[in-house]
């Protein structure tokens, strides 16, 4: 693969793909969304181009114009878009979204890779060139989960996947076997904050893929805004799926972890 497309979010997704990419000298075509993605993609990429939610109708022409067919899609769009009144997704969004069931994230996201891909365009894996950023089961802070934790970890992986199977969120805040707070639309460091102000200090947060997660989009992602966010909601305790979860920025957030005595634990 010689090129390859990036439709950028907001994050360090977009960077770490774009850095991954470069280093197997693969040239990357990025669209970034204004007021979403970060300045510094510029730095990562061959062309950028950036667009408003509106002008969601040339990302093709981009991609088409720079002789590229396949792209990903990396790092979130704020949900809080879809419900700006001021907000104007021209035409051709617009009645992409008048035309789907729901407004849940697979419904949106499958519909845009089928827009895509009718003219021309296939989303592929966001995971490749990122395999080496999935860790395996472990625990990877020097602080191991305590007996209490464990339960609340298995405990919300089996609330986690339930949630995540009905495309509602893919985290849970937990303590004591009790739900604190389930991940919607509004993403995971409020469902973070609201889950620890809850439960007041030691709280366990899980974070897991969808029973069918479909790896082009919406995967989970874990790094150090994540750590900072769990100290200031004061929960004491993470869980992440094993080889389907992200994590960036791994040897800063472990470091803060440990300073924090947080636990962190791939199952």
């Amino acid at each position: 693969m010689a090129k390859i497309g990036l439709i950028a979010g907001s994050g360090k997704f977009p960077i770490l793909f774009a850095q991954e990419a470069g280093k197997l000298g693969v040239e990357v075509t990025a669209v970034a969304v204004k007021g979403d993605t970060s300045f510094k993609l510029r730095h990562f990429v061959k062309k950028i181009t950036w667009l408003n939610i509106s002008e969601f109708e040339r990302i093709p022409v981009i991609f088409k114009n720079d002789s590229v067919d396949k792209a990903v899609m990396a790092g979130q769009i704020n949900p809080r878009r879809l419900f700006n009144k001021n907000n104007k997704f021209g035409p051709e969004l617009d009645g992409l979204l008048a035309g789907i069931s729901d407004k849940k994230a697979d419904t949106i996201f499958l519909a845009i890779a089928d827009k895509l891909k009718e003219k021309g365009v296939e989303l592929v894996s966001s995971l490749t060139f990122l395999s080496a950023y999935l860790p395996s089961k472990s625990v990877l802070t020097k602080r191991e989960p305590s007996k209490e934790e464990w339960q609340d970890i298995y405990f919300g992986l089996d609330m986690a996947k339930k949630i995540a199977g009905l495309d509602i969120g893919q985290t849970v805040v937990v303590k004591q076997k009790a739900v604190l707070a389930v991940e919607a639309l509004e993403g995971t460091d409020v469902a973070l904050l609201r889950g620890g102000f809850i439960g007041r200090g030691n709280a366990t947060a899980v974070k897991v893929s969808k029973p069918k997660q479909d790896i082009r989009f919406d995967v989970p992602v874990v790094g150090i805004r994540t750590i900072r966010t769990l100290i200031k909601a004061r929960i004491s305790c993470l869980a992440i799926e094993a080889e389907k979860t992200l994590f960036l920025d791994k040897v800063d957030s472990l470091r803060l972890a440990d300073k924090k005595g947080i636990a962190i634990a791939v199952v």
